[in-house]
C-alpha cells in the first residue's frame, strides 16, 4: 500500500503542493507502535501531505491512545499543521477518507509465514510480501474486508 501511495504522491505531488488539499488519511490498525509511527512521520515530513488529517483506528484503546499522544506531541513540538484524531470505530475513521492505509496483522506469525511460503513454493521469492506481490495479494485477500472501505470512502463514484 505504501508503495502505491508513494508513487501517487510522486506523480501528483506538484498538483498537491499548488492546491489547498487537506486529505483525510484513515490508518486502520494504527496501534502498531513501529509501522504506524514510521509511516505517520513520513506523511508529516512530506510537504504535499503536511496539512493532512490522520485518523488513527485500532481495536485496542491503550495502544491507540499511546500513538495519538505521541503523534500530537510531534505535531506540537514541530509546529506542524497536521491534525491527529483517534477512534475505536472503523466506520468513523473511514467516513470521507481520501486515503486508507491498512496495517493490521491478523493471524500472527503463522499467517505471515504462509504469505511468504506459498509464493515461494511456486517460484516467487520475495523479501517480505506484506503489501506487494503474491504475498501481499494473499494477505489482503484473506484478511481485509475491502467492501466496507469502498462503501464508506467512495460513495460519490
Amino acid at each position: 500500500i505504501w508503495n502505491l501511495f508513494g508513487l501517487w504522491i510522486l506523480e501528483f505531488g506538484i498538483y498537491l503542493q499548488k492546491e489547498i488539499f487537506m486529505p483525510k488519511i484513515a490508518m486502520i490498525g494504527a496501534g502498531s507502535q513501529i509501522f504506524c509511527k514510521t509511516l505517520s512521520m513520513d506523511i508529516m515530513a512530506t510537504p504535499a501531505l503536511k496539512d493532512s488529517e490522520l485518523w488513527l483506528m485500532s481495536r485496542t484503546k491503550p495502544k491507540i491512545d499511546r500513538m495519538e499522544k505521541f503523534l500530537k506531541k510531534v505535531v506540537k513540538e514541530n509546529k506542524l499543521p497536521t491534525k491527529i484524531y483517534s477512534t475505536l470505530d472503523r466506520k468513523k475513521a473511514l467516513d470521507g477518507a481520501d486515503f486508507v492505509i491498512v496495517m493490521i496483522q491478523v493471524g500472527g506469525l503463522d499467517a505471515f509465514k504462509i504469505d511468504y511460503e506459498v509464493p515461494l513454493k511456486y517460484g516467487v521469492d520475495q523479501c517480505i510480501g506484506d503489501s506487494l506481490g503474491a504475498g501481499g495479494i494473499f494477505r489482503q485477500g484473506n484478511r481485509m474486508k475491502t467492501h466496507s472501505i469502498m462503501e464508506l470512502c467512495f460513495q460519490d463514484f
